[in-house]
């Protein structure tokens, strides 16, 4: 193994054993040099490691400092049950919750827009000209940008609902479209991987060599209508997407 990772592997170690507190600066790469003996470039490629990894990242004026946010599990099935949804206001403040931090979520744009043909199509307007209602949300672990999330419900169920006000109520957008007689009972998620487009960037605090996980998903009724089409980024170093099913064999 390379000097480089094996630094980088001690210093991951550090990282994980809490040595290396969440939030605090890393000693200089002087410093780090000289503990492993090993010059300073050397020490500049590992943490080029970490730092695509999501671990650290560099602090112009503070230098190389420990993410704050331990990577974060979504937990794809269990965050839409409806118990767990209204407990905490809807499925990612659950979440995050959950896993210790404090969710928060901006509202950039809501109100009647027309989506994108992909999601139209998804939604299964045939209209020449669909409308839908959008929720633009940027979301936030603590104060740590991780995820950005776009939904769109057709507009002809959304209008005149809390759906098309900055606060949707408790229970989020699917307890406002169960009062409309839409009850989701069921998903499908598409999750690629893939470049972040600049402004991803900017908002994730990505380097350049960092990716976002892509998530599109779909909420059906009962009926097999679909109701709601929600995009969503995350950058891949902080999230692992967990899943868990029962054999119904």
């Amino acid at each position: 193994m390379t000097r480089y990772r094996e630094i980088a592997d001690a210093i991951r170690e550090k990282i994980r054993s809490g040595e290396y507190a969440r939030g605090s600066v890393l000693p200089s790469n002087a410093s780090l040099a000289s503990e492993h003996a090993v010059s300073t470039p050397v020490v500049n490629r590992a943490l080029q490691v970490l730092q695509s990894e999501g671990l650290v990242r560099a602090e112009r004026g503070r230098g190389t400092v420990v993410h704050e946010i331990a990577p974060l599990v979504r937990r794809a099935v269990e965050r839409h049950r409806r118990t767990v949804r209204e407990q905490q206001g809807g499925a990612f403040a659950s979440e995050v919750s959950r896993l210790g931090h404090t969710p928060r979520s901006n509202l950039v744009q809501v109100g009647p827009v027309t989506p994108p043909p992909q999601v139209a199509e998804a939604l299964g307007l045939t209209d020449p000209d669909p409308v839908t209602a959008i929720r633009d949300r940027r979301m936030y672990a603590d104060d740590t940008p991780v995820q950005l999330a776009t939904s769109y419900i057709p507009w002809e169920i959304a209008t005149g609902t809390r759906i098309t006000q900055p606060d949707v109520g408790p229970g989020g957008t699917y307890a406002r479209l169960a009062e409309q007689g839409h009850v989701v009972t069921r998903w499908r998620e598409r999750v690629t991987t893939r470049s972040p487009s600049e402004a991803e960037g900017d908002f994730l605090k990505l380097t350049d060599d960092q990716r976002v996980l892509a998530i599109e998903r779909v909420a059906y009724t009962a009926q097999d209508r679909p109701v709601e089409v929600t995009v969503m980024a995350l950058p891949a170093h902080q999230w692992t997407l967990e899943y868990e099913w029962e054999d119904e064999s």
